[in-house]
Formats: C-alpha cells, sequence, structure tokens
C-alpha cells in the first residue's frame, strides 16, 4: 500500500513540473493585476491629493502603495 502512495505521489509531483511555465504564467498575471490596482490607488491619492481633501501630513498610504508597486516589479513571477 505504501508503495503504491508513492507512486502517485510521484506522478503529481512530474504533473506539477510539467505545470510550472503556466504556473509562472498565471503568477506574472495577478501580479500584472494586483499593479493595476495599485496604480490606480496612486492615481486616486495623487488626484484627492490636488482636490485638497489629503494634507501633507498624510501620506503613509501613499509610500505604502508605491513600495507595494515597486516590490511587484522587483520580483520575479
Amino acid at each position: 500500500m505504501g508503495v503504491l502512495a508513492i507512486g502517485k505521489t510521484n506522478k503529481c509531483s512530474n504533473k506539477a513540473l510539467q505545470g510550472e511555465p503556466q504556473f509562472t504564467e498565471d503568477i506574472a498575471a495577478e501580479k500584472a493585476k494586483y499593479r493595476k490596482i495599485v496604480r490606480a490607488g496612486i492615481a486616486k491619492w495623487i488626484s484627492d491629493f490636488q482636490k485638497g481633501l489629503i494634507e501633507i501630513k498624510n501620506v503613509d498610504d501613499l509610500k505604502k502603495l508605491i513600495e507595494l508597486d515597486l516590490k511587484l516589479q522587483r520580483e520575479d513571477p
């Protein structure tokens, strides 16, 4: 019974390795979606700042968005 389980595990591992390029593409696509959301957040923050809705003392949100955007750019898929 144990040998059978090992054989199944190896088959699963081989399938995972075969699907790795697709997995990498999926991660890259998700990161692209996240970057769009982050960039939209940055644009909204800037717009609100220009309208006077945000004061300079409250830049932490913008800083976090920019840091997240840069991190997503640096990471490999």
